[in-house]
């Protein structure tokens, strides 16, 4: 018996996220308030893409999209493709920035053809959702705050990827500086050690222990929680910008990394008032986003 797809168009805003948040390399992650909203619909037959805002212009608009490939590969998982599907992006996360956009698009579209699916939400629940997503990113640590919401630790095992969602503390005030030039993760990866040693490595499992306290119980204690040996000093010479903005927000006694793999910069306590990043960098005050990529719409019966 085949899958019944909705008639009706489906929504889902995919908050943008901040991955390793200093020495949590690809397990530790945030969701922000700044989001990409996506609406779909089921047609006839084929697959276009409406954009508008961040990468309208540059980004395909037929199956070659992100947000459609994440959409067939979950239909794919659930057993059946539907004739056609119109989406619709407003996308205000910037694009190759290490602030998720990719990871929103994945998202976005796995939450989407779940709620074009009746009882799609149930074939695929949200552990599902979290291995599809994670599988097609190719690790976890943005996709999971994206799905979820919250600061979340995600990790892979033999059968894949699995998160777990805490609360941050009130304390936690986000801040993004997020230059002009573009970041690209394949080529900021490309920059780390096959090794490290020991001590690096024992180091950050310290901090990134400490980390997760500090966000969630005590903020006082972000600013050694943050410190990081694996990846950040590794990757400064090809963002020698970014290193500098951190080095001084640190300077100014602000938890400042590196967000993702650059080449955003993420602060996560307050910025004194009179710190000027220079004109090359463009600030914005963020909140931590709670709820995840919710549905609203076609087969679902509630946000």
């Amino acid at each position: 018996m085949g899958l019944t797809f909705g008639t009706e168009p489906v929504s889902v805003s995919t908050p943008a996220t901040s991955a390793n948040l200093g020495p949590g390399f690809d397990a530790l992650g945030l969701a922000l308030t700044l989001y990409d909203d996506l609406t779909a619909r089921v047609t006839g037959g084929g697959f276009t893409v409406t954009l508008h805002g961040e990468g309208a212009g540059e980004l395909p608009t037929d199956a070659r999209h992100l947000v459609i490939r994440a959409m067939l590969a979950t239909f794919d998982e659930a057993g059946e493709r539907p004739p056609g599907v119109a989406l619709e992006c407003v996308n205000r996360i910037p694009q190759a920035r290490g602030m998720g956009s990719s990871s929103a698009a994945i998202v976005g579209g796995v939450q989407l053809a779940r709620g074009l699916i009746k009882d799609g939400q149930k074939l695929i629940d949200d552990a599902a959702a979290l291995r599809i997503a994670a599988r097609l990113e190719g690790h976890p640590d943005n996709v999971a705050p994206c799905l979820l919401g919250g600061f979340t630790i995600a990790w892979t095992e033999p059968g894949g990827a699995r998160a777990v969602k805490l609360a941050p503390a009130a304390g936690v005030r986000p801040m993004v500086f997020v230059p002009a030039e573009l970041g690209y993760t394949a080529s900021a990866r490309a920059a780390l050690p096959s090794e490290v040693p020991h001590p690096d490595a024992a180091f950050n499992a310290g901090r990134a222990a400490l980390l997760t306290h500090a966000l969630t119980v005590d903020p006082s204690l972000l600013f050694p929680a943050t410190e990081d040996r694996l990846h950040q000093g590794y990757r400064a010479s090809g963002m020698p910008g970014t290193a500098a903005l951190v080095a001084a927000l640190r300077s100014a006694g602000v938890a400042a990394v590196v967000s993702g793999a650059g080449p955003t910069v993420l602060a996560l306590t307050e910025v004194p008032g009179d710190f000027a990043p220079g004109a090359h960098w463009r600030g914005e005050v963020l909140g931590v986003d709670d709820a995840g990529a919710c549905v609203k719409g076609g087969m679902v019966e509630h946000a």
